[in-house]
């Protein structure tokens, strides 16, 4: 069983995939850590992007400055689907070589990909968990946690789908708009359903 962990960004997926893996010993996977792996030096992906924004995308030390990459791509369409069509497909082939080591065992792991939807990977998964927060709740956490303006936020949390169609689609819903103990509550009952 593997189960597609998705959500919108800072509903809590970090929060889930730790618990997860700390009261659970459950195995995850997440698209970031693959995201960022392909954007390192030397990588395909790395070369492609400085050659379309040249030096500006650098820092000093020569790595990609992930922030101004940020602030060009969430800005303006055309250069997220860009950056989404380069990274995308580079994340899923990491993702089908784990599929395939697990789609025929009884092991439950998790695959926490943000864009699960948007990147058309639902078909990698058994079960779609989606764990959801209020706008406000999102928009409040990303200030606190990436010193963010409301402009910023607002561009990131519209460049994904609508968290009330991924909700839709899901599963299993995990409501992260209370307390910490509410929602390890629902993935207890999640999991005792699994096992």
């Amino acid at each position: 069983m593997i189960i597609g962990l998705t959500g919108g960004i800072a509903t809590g997926k970090s929060t889930v995939t730790t618990y997860l893996e700390s009261q659970y010993n459950l195995k995850t996977y997440d698209a970031d850590t693959y995201a960022r792996h392909a954007v390192l030096p030397g990588q395909p992906a790395f070369t492609a992007i400085c050659e379309r924004y040249g030096a500006s995308v650098l820092t000093p030390d020569g790595q990609l400055n992930r922030a101004w990459l940020g602030n060009q791509v969430f800005s303006n369409t055309l250069e997220r689907r860009w950056l989404e069509q380069l990274i995308h497909p580079l994340v899923r082939q990491q993702y089908e070589k784990i599929y395939q080591q697990f789609n025929t065992t009884d092991a439950l792991v998790v695959f926490s990909i943000p864009l699960l939807f948007e990147a058309e990977m639902t078909d990698l998964v058994q079960q779609v968990w989606v764990v959801w927060c209020t706008t406000g709740q999102q928009y409040q956490r990303l200030m606190v946690r990436n010193s963010w303006t409301q402009r910023q936020c607002y561009d990131r949390i519209n460049a994904q789908l609508p968290l009330s169609l991924k909700m839709l689609w899901a599963d299993k819903l995990l409501d992260n708009s209370g307390k910490l103990p509410h929602l390890y509550q629902q993935i207890d009952f999640c999991m005792r359903e699994l096992l």
